[in-house]
């Protein structure tokens, strides 16, 4: 959760969201110091007697401001295509979760088990016990086995929605008609919260994602106690 202390992105849940941070500072970081060594350049330039007839037909020089930046947008970019390519390539789930984005709320549906489809809405004030997170609770959690590969199967019935959870650093689209899909591996145990992340409507800050992340063991049990 969001503090003071802690304004940067949520603590990693999933190999992918680990590498997500991973990229971000290697970004900030090669950021930084770009824009560090451009403001002492022209700091220098304006407090000292610099002649731009320094860099008239100075070749060294279009040479250097030329294949810089290639070697910086080269660094930037193969770590980016190959997160891009572990976020779209799924290779063996052996958990479908079907999730539909409604007008406002998610309708869950384990693909692998008979009769197992929910509807998961926000707790009202009223209905919150001491430990709840205002406008995060909901009355039925998304339950995952943790260090499993689970495909999400994301849609839509109305609207145009937006299935996010920053900790696992996923983030599907719901479109009506389409089915997209993406694959996460939660890594520890815990609660994992998101919202919908595409303007939907009136309520569309109103239907929070929560996901509980258990051992095998005890998903099975919760399989068993739901049916």
């Amino acid at each position: 959760m969001a503090t003071w202390t802690n304004l940067s992105m949520q603590d990693s849940a999933s190999p992918l969201m680990e590498q997500l941070s991973f990229f971000h500072d290697h970004t900030m970081i090669m950021l930084t110091t770009i824009t560090i060594i451009v403001m002492y350049t022209l700091l220098f330039m304006l407090n000292t007697k610099f002649s731009m007839k320094q860099f008239i037909n100075n070749h060294t020089i279009e040479m250097t401001w030329t294949i810089l930046p290639m070697m910086v947008l080269m660094f930037i970019a193969t770590p980016s295509l190959q997160l891009l390519y572990m976020m779209d390539e799924a290779m063996n789930p052996l958990i479908t979760i079907k999730t539909i984005g409604r007008q406002w709320y998610w309708s869950y549906e384990y693909s692998d088990f008979k009769n197992m489809e929910f509807d998961s809405y926000m707790k009202t004030e009223k209905t919150l016990e001491n430990n709840d997170f205002r406008l995060l609770e909901v009355d039925n959690r998304t339950v995952i086995p943790m260090n499993v590969e689970t495909r999400m199967l994301i849609s839509a019935s109305d609207v145009i929605h937006s299935w996010t959870i920053p900790a696992m650093g996923i983030k599907i689209d719901a479109l009506p008609g389409r089915l997209n899909q993406g694959t996460m591996s939660i890594n520890r145990p815990g609660l994992f919260m998101g919202q919908c992340s595409e303007i939907c409507g009136a309520n569309h800050s109103f239907m929070p994602i929560t996901i509980e992340s258990t051992s095998m063991n005890l998903f099975i049990k919760w399989l068993i106690k739901s049916n």
